[in-house]
């Protein structure tokens, strides 16, 4: 029996991100089984048949959203709670708190996770490492039908965040038995990468490894690389390098590597990642809120003249607290505009491609996802324009990026399996697994022995 076919007919708007980067007015796309079938206007499309036919009549049809670093098992149960002074105490009563998740406790804030990812248009993610119970949540990955790239993150140093300290050797078996038995689950849903931590905590013989495991699986790698000043002056003193080009020394840089957050780089380690095809992901959201002065020490500008591949996330929701990549793209539309004082500074649409198909390219998704073409995955968002915040609409990439939001998705496609509609997911109860979560965060909060009373008093 051939796949069944799903028709989105007389799309207000088609957000193709095609490599002319068209917008289809009065447009329509079709899909059969997992790919895009046909994508064109209205008009030329009125004769092909389908299964269902869907009318998008005022709505924007776009690709699906990538979020490139954002940990989803943990973060949920507590997601709130810590206060904006807490500094540098942040991460480890985060790790110490994770420690004590117990499986069936990590699967359900893995669901809430991903269906507020989903919800809000999200449809690929990396999540860098940090699930504890991979066996458990890949149950959840294939009950909410995400695209997800996931793995295990190691170190092998002591480090002061709490995170298991391993042998070299067993972080290297922990890597490679992750990529061997997750990597393509899911029908291809699911990839797994190698995920050393960062490189201030690992060996060089872990990095060196992890890269070779990469390449040998044809997967990725990636590495938190948040490089704070006394890191950078022990890199030069210890390597005579900085980070970057001690990295590319090692071998550990290329096409398969994708590197979060990127704050403390200067331009010669810019030009390094860029003759590497090193891949990027930033994390505006994250940034801001933690006071991390992306824009002073985030070269975003310099490594997109580059011709740098540098995709979009949103990290924890207990760290940024949002997941929306709607207003991740706002934040990176605005942040350079201001602090470059140049209203040319990233425009819309270069946030939009870096949502969509650049991200997809950071991610080495790009062949499958990230545009809406004909062959390409089915992976799209209808949002709803019938919003006053939509209107008035004349430039849907404006609309998108400065101002709409998540509440507007109407549709989510994921591999052409609908998950979510008229707003609502089809594949849990929402509301039922978020009373759920919120007793798991009081019962973690009691059995960790912490609190984190608000400034102002409940009464």
């Amino acid at each position: 029996m051939p796949d069944a076919t799903v028709k989105f007919e007389g799309a207000r708007f088609i957000i193709t991100m095609d490599p002319t980067r068209r917008i289809i007015a009065d447009g329509s796309l079709v899909i059969q089984g997992q790919r895009i079938l046909q994508v064109g206007k209205a008009v030329e499309l009125a004769q092909a048949q389908a299964d269902r036919v869907i009318d998008a009549t005022d709505m924007v049809i776009t690709p699906g959203f990538c979020n490139g670093h954002m940990h989803i098992s943990y973060a949920h149960a507590t997601r709130g709670i810590f206060p904006d002074d807490l500094g540098s105490a942040y991460l480890p009563n985060v790790f110490k708190l994770q420690a004590i998740m117990t499986e069936e406790e990590e699967y359900n804030t893995s669901l809430l996770a991903i269906t507020e990812l989903l919800k809000y248009g999200t449809t690929t993610f990396m999540d860098p490492g940090s699930t504890k119970y991979l066996d458990r949540c890949l149950d959840a990955y294939k009950q909410t039908g995400c695209r997800i790239i996931t793995g295990t993150h190691v170190t092998d140093k002591p480090n002061p965040l709490g995170l298991p300290t391993y042998s070299t050797a067993e972080a290297i078996e922990i890597v490679e038995t992750t990529i061997k038995h997750f990597d393509g689950q899911a029908d291809g849903r699911i990839s797994a990468w190698a995920m050393p931590f960062a490189p201030s905590m690992c060996s060089d013989e872990l990095l060196l490894e992890c890269k070779r495991l990469a390449d040998h699986y044809g997967t990725g790698m990636t590495l938190h690389y948040n490089n704070g000043e006394n890191y950078i002056e022990a890199s030069v003193k210890e390597t005579g390098l900085r980070p970057t080009q001690h990295l590319e020394k090692l071998g550990v840089l290329g096409n398969n590597v994708t590197l979060a957050h990127m704050l403390g780089q200067d331009e010669s380690e810019v030009e390094t990642l860029a003759r590497t095809e090193t891949r990027a992901v930033v994390v505006p959201t994250a940034a801001v809120k933690g006071g991390a002065g992306m824009t002073q020490t985030g070269l975003l500008p310099e490594m997109l003249d580059a011709g740098m591949a540098v995709g979009l996330a949103t990290d924890a929701g207990n760290n940024s607290n949002l997941l929306e990549t709607n207003r991740a793209m706002y934040l990176i539309a605005v942040l350079y505009k201001d602090a470059r004082q140049d209203s040319k500074a990233i425009p819309a649409e270069t946030a939009l491609e870096m949502a969509t198909i650049m991200g997809a390219e950071a991610l080495g998704l790009a062949d499958d996802i990230g545009s809406l073409e004909a062959g390409k995955k089915a992976d799209l968002v209808l949002f709803d324009t019938r919003r006053a915040e939509w209107q008035t609409l004349f430039n849907p990439v404006n609309n998108l990026v400065y101002n709409a939001d998540g509440r507007s998705v109407h549709m989510v496609v994921v591999d052409g399996q609908i998950v979510v509609e008229d707003h609502k997911p089809l594949f849990v109860d929402e509301w039922a697994l978020a009373q759920k979560v919120q007793g798991i965060g009081e019962d973690m909060l009691g059995r960790a022995g912490l609190s984190f009373p608000p400034r102002w008093p409940i009464v």
